[in-house]
């Protein structure tokens, strides 16, 4: 299955979903048009279940440089000077719709991969971050860019950053807006892999996809919410969660044919995830 929208293809093939962003002669900047299309797609990939995984990459020489101009140009930033504390409560609601744009991903019940080549500026922190695994080509670098415009990144970057890389690095990235190189990423725990060109990285990454959609979906989604689920509470918490998860929903039937099939010399066969009806 293919699909093409104003800001990137989507193909669904091997139980993928292969998300690419397709402006690459505007460095795949994120216009109006995104912040609703790509919302829409994951929830969809999500509800569906025909894909095991999903894998973001992008054409071009860069991955995205963040939030479009024309953002900011319908009315995110209008001031009222008459009434001034309904602006900012009408900006509020603003920034929510756009921070649920990424939330999207950490709702998804697939894994999700990003194949991240050139540039990762900006929003684009905002959405790697929201992601299970980031991967990069070593021309790669990520930067915080709203500081150096003189704003604070409000879309996603804070609450998920610290607990991906070191805190200090977090700091440092944030009050600097420095570019981090690939190298560096990997080395701060920003990046799993980092592979010689955006070639590379898509077999590389491609690669990782396929491991995934061979295991169980029921397994693969359990494992994505209980490490998301452990992230945001105690440990005592995600344990007695896990315990209820599998009291309810640990599937004898793909524990007895992962044992067949590597006794058979086969690839095993799992029941999907089952279709969400009206979507998510």
């Amino acid at each position: 299955m293919m699909t093409d929208t104003a800001c990137f293809t989507l193909e669904i093939a091997d139980h993928i979903a292969h998300l690419r962003l397709n402006r690459p002669e505007k460095a795949n900047s994120m216009i109006p048009e995104f912040w609703t299309e790509f919302p829409e797609a994951i929830d969809k990939i999500s509800a569906d279940a025909d894909a095991r995984v999903i894998v973001i990459s992008a054409e071009g020489k860069h991955f995205c440089s963040g939030m479009d101009i024309s953002v900011f140009m319908q009315g995110a930033l209008d001031a009222d000077e008459a009434n001034p504390h309904v602006s900012a409560e009408a900006f509020r609601h603003k920034v929510h719709a756009l921070q649920e744009t990424f939330t999207s991903l950490e709702r998804a019940r697939q894994p999700v991969l990003i194949a991240a080549q050139g540039g990762v500026v900006g929003g684009a922190v905002d959405l790697v971050t929201a992601a299970d695994c980031r991967y990069a080509s070593e021309d790669a670098f990520f930067c915080i860019q709203e500081t150096a415009i003189g704003m604070t990144a409000d879309v996603g970057t804070f609450p998920r950053l610290a607990k991906v890389i070191p805190e200090g690095w977090a700091r440092q990235m944030s009050y600097t807006a420095e570019r981090v190189p690939a190298a560096k990423a990997k080395e701060i725990g920003l990046v799993n892999e980092v592979y010689p060109d955006a070639e590379a990285l898509l077999d590389g990454v491609m690669g990782v996809a396929r491991k995934i959609a061979a295991h169980s979906p029921l397994a693969v989604t359990g494992c994505k919410r209980m490490i998301t689920y452990a992230r945001d509470h105690t440990t005592s918490d995600a344990l007695d969660y896990i315990g209820v998860w599998n009291a309810g929903m640990l599937r004898p039937e793909d524990i007895r044919e992962s044992y067949v099939a590597k006794s058979e010399g086969r690839a095993p066969e799992f029941a999907p995830l089952k279709r969400l009806k009206g979507g998510l």
